[in-house]
């Protein structure tokens, strides 16, 4: 042990490089919960849709959001969610959450979200991905002129 500081003097570039590693790997385990937002399962989605009021809120772009989404789902494609602060602003006071194909992007907006003043989001572990894995169901949209802001009514089939 006495010899420790002069090992990693010695090996200083492979000490800096096991600190940047470890730091990400924190990163990736705790960042979500350090930056406030909070990933839940399918279940619990479900559960806070019915019981809490929750916002579904689909950020895929609009064509996969048409082949097959969440009951009760709006669709604000990731890329164009910024723009639309007026259509956010109105979900201040209610719980959001986030979905994506995977869970990867759904983090990303809810940390922009976040910064734009919506308290509690919520992003959906493993995205429609994992809604699948677990048999839940997914409807799509049958008429091609329907806006697909306004899903969950009787035009919708369950796929």
């Amino acid at each position: 042990m006495e010899h420790f500081p002069e090992f990693v003097a010695n090996h200083l570039f492979l000490f800096a490089l096991l600190a940047s590693i470890l730091i990400l790997l924190f990163w990736n385990l705790f960042g979500t919960a350090w930056s406030g937002i909070v990933t839940i399962n399918s279940r619990e989605t479900i559960r806070m849709m019915n019981h809490q009021d929750a916002v579904l809120l689909d950020i895929r772009k609009t064509g996969e959001f048409s082949n097959g989404h969440i009951l009760g789902a709006g669709n604000i494609p990731a890329d164009s969610i910024g723009e639309q602060q007026t259509e956010m602003a109105k979900y201040k006071g209610k719980p959001v959450i986030l979905c994506c194909e995977n869970g990867n992007d759904s983090i990303r907006i809810g940390r922009m979200l976040k910064m734009q003043g919506i308290e509690k989001i919520y992003c959906m572990k493993g995205g429609l991905q994992a809604w699948r894995a677990a048999n839940l169901p997914l409807t799509r949209d049958t008429k091609s002129d329907k806006n697909p802001d306004k899903v969950g009514t009787n035009d919708d089939r369950h796929i």
